[in-house]
């Protein structure tokens, strides 16, 4: 069992095999204060509430469902048979790499039994493996920049579908029409770990596109058991606990979102609208954790403190959704009267065109324009809106993930956003605390241990906390890549996927590490010599490109 941080553990073991058997028993029986359970190629990371549970106990629970014997009566894993039309571009090429025709390789990969071992790189992307299937194949010597949803590939010993366009680098042997991911869904991951899976080859394009909406037209899709049918674009779970039909759910602009939702103002009252959304700007709360064994990254607000001050400032609960801006440049007018608090980044701050303070909420009368100028100090400012920021909720929250595209769209131009209803807590007549601006020019932060410290040179640990640090140019949400001495490896040779926590600083092959923000993959392939502590990963968010950190050791937390 490896240390990742200061909330999680990732627990090693032999192979797949060992993987899959692990992750069933864990699941079987959740205690409270687990987070998440991540299955990986050779690991299972476990995240817990550190309120709730601490790290030991989280070991002995590993060690205990290690020790215990395999429940005699375990229910078979569900089964789903997965239609596919073998029209890769890539199948001819990769049936030549193994000495046989394109038919056959299409033969084989739909014979294969193939079992979920692992989620990841995308929401509802699942590594496929089968002990029928021996090959090793390559990965494309240059990745392909879209790969269109419902892709259906090969790399290393895997199979895969792609659920939504992205860049990838897997051979494509064909293409499917099942719907691999809905995030509106109470199960929104057709493929989730454990799960088997059998690929049925048929001719023809079922598939159409009309508009916005998708629809699968005179198609089948049934899980075994009858747990989930698709006929005829309509989507049901058993017993008709939801139904998706009528274009309900769209996929706009590679983004998912519901109908409607896109530059609407939701279910609540209409309370804002954006003029100018500066660098980025984006709906975030505390995140959807919880989600992660799904592909799903906990995303939610960079600088939780920031968001937690603002939505006390103006009485809302500490998890309502705010508008975290990047580094400035935003404005909106109030579309009615409302109470607002800006915190976080500190830079100019006007409201109908008067200087007013951060950390204070301010009523904001109907018709007036706010403007959040450029940040000064720090890197996220956030704007509190009384009743909060209304919307879709999906995973159980209504934050933007920026990788993936699940939650809202970033803020355009025009868009119109509404809030909930009016909080029963009052605005409290004065601020709670005084603050100071944040520093975001030089920063301490502590770093707690990872798992694969061993991966690197003495002389490479000792300079990762003797060095001062530049935050480069490749800072966002995802991932913050810094400049400084390059890490020398003592170990050569690939890590295969494991499950990674934001703060995690992976080191790829470059020696420069590039620490993990909320909206990064669940898993990945480059070794973590150390995690931000929870405690520094909101003043972490308020750095900006240029800022200059160094790192300390974290002190243990038990």
């Amino acid at each position: 069992m490896l240390p990742m941080g200061d909330r999680a553990i990732l627990v090693e073991v032999a192979g797949l095999d060992e993987v899959l058997a692990l992750h069933a028993r864990l699941v079987a029986g959740v205690p409270p204060g687990v987070i998440d359970i991540v299955p990986a190629a050779r690991t299972v990371l476990i995240t817990v509430d550190p309120a709730v549970m601490s790290l030991s106990r989280a070991r002995a629970w590993v060690t205990d469902a290690t020790a215990a014997a395999p429940t005699a009566d375990a229910p078979a894993a569900a089964e789903v048979v997965v239609d596919i039309r073998y029209d890769g571009p890539d199948l001819e090429e990769t049936a030549e790499l193994f000495g046989m025709s394109a038919s056959e390789l299409a033969g084989r990969h739909a014979a294969a039994a193939w079992t979920v071992a692992f989620t990841g790189f995308a929401p509802g992307f699942g590594y496929l493996v089968s002990d029928a299937w021996p090959f090793d194949v390559p990965r494309l010597d240059t990745p392909r920049t879209r790969v269109p949803a419902g892709a259906v590939g090969v790399a290393g010993v895997f199979s895969g579908a792609y659920p939504r366009e992205t860049p990838g680098g897997w051979r494509l042997l064909g293409t499917t029409d099942a719907p691999l991911f809905d995030p509106a869904g109470e199960n929104p991951a057709l493929l989730v770990p454990g799960m088997r899976v059998r690929f049925r080859p048929v001719a023809g394009d079922k598939r159409t596109l009309a508009g916005d909406e998708r629809t699968l037209a005179g198609d089948e899709r049934t899980l075994v058991g009858g747990e989930r049918t698709l006929v005829g674009g309509e989507r049901t779970l058993a017993g008709g606990e939801r139904t998706l039909a009528g274009g309900e759910r769209t996929l706009a602009g590679g983004e998912y979102t519901l109908a409607g939702a896109a530059g609407a103002a939701g279910a609540g009252a209409a309370a804002i609208r954006v003029e100018e959304p500066g660098l980025l700007a984006t709906v975030q709360d505390l995140g959807r954790p919880g989600s992660a064994a799904l592909g799903i990254s906990g995303s939610g607000a960079m600088d939780r403190r920031a968001l937690g001050a603002a939505n006390r400032l103006v009485g809302n609960p500490g998890d309502a959704a705010a508008i975290e801006i990047t580094l400035g440049g935003f404005r909106a007018v109030a579309l009615a009267d409302l109470w607002f608090a800006v915190t976080g980044g500190r830079g100019p701050l006007r409201l109908a065109g008067r200087d007013i303070d951060p950390y204070v909420a301010h009523r904001w009368p109907a018709g007036a324009e706010l403007e959040v100028g450029w940040i000064e100090r720090g890197a996220r400012a956030l704007l509190a809106l009384r009743g909060g920021v209304d919307g879709p909720v999906v995973r159980g929250s209504r934050a933007t993930d920026i990788l993936s595209g699940l939650g809202p769209a970033r803020l355009t131009a025009g868009r119109v956003l509404s809030v909930g209803a009016d909080p029963t807590t009052p605005v409290p007549p004065a601020p709670d605390a005084p603050w100071g601006a944040p520093d975001g020019e030089d920063l301490e932060i502590d770093l707690a241990p990872g798992p694969r410290a061993d991966w690197f040179a003495d002389d490479a640990r000792a300079t990762l906390f003797e060095a001062t640090w530049t935050v480069s140019g490749a800072a966002d949400r995802v991932g913050i890549r810094l400049d400084g001495p390059s890490l020398a490896r003592a170990r050569s040779g690939e890590l295969p996927s494991e499950g990674m926590v934001p703060g995690a600083l992976q080191v790829p092959p470059s020696g420069r590490p590039t620490i993990l923000g909320p909206d990064a993959p669940v898993t990945g392939g480059y070794p973590v010599i150390a995690v931000v502590a929870d405690a520094s990963r909101d003043a972490l968010a308020q750095a900006r490109p240029g800022s200059r950190i160094r790192f300390r050791h974290s002190r243990p937390t038990e």
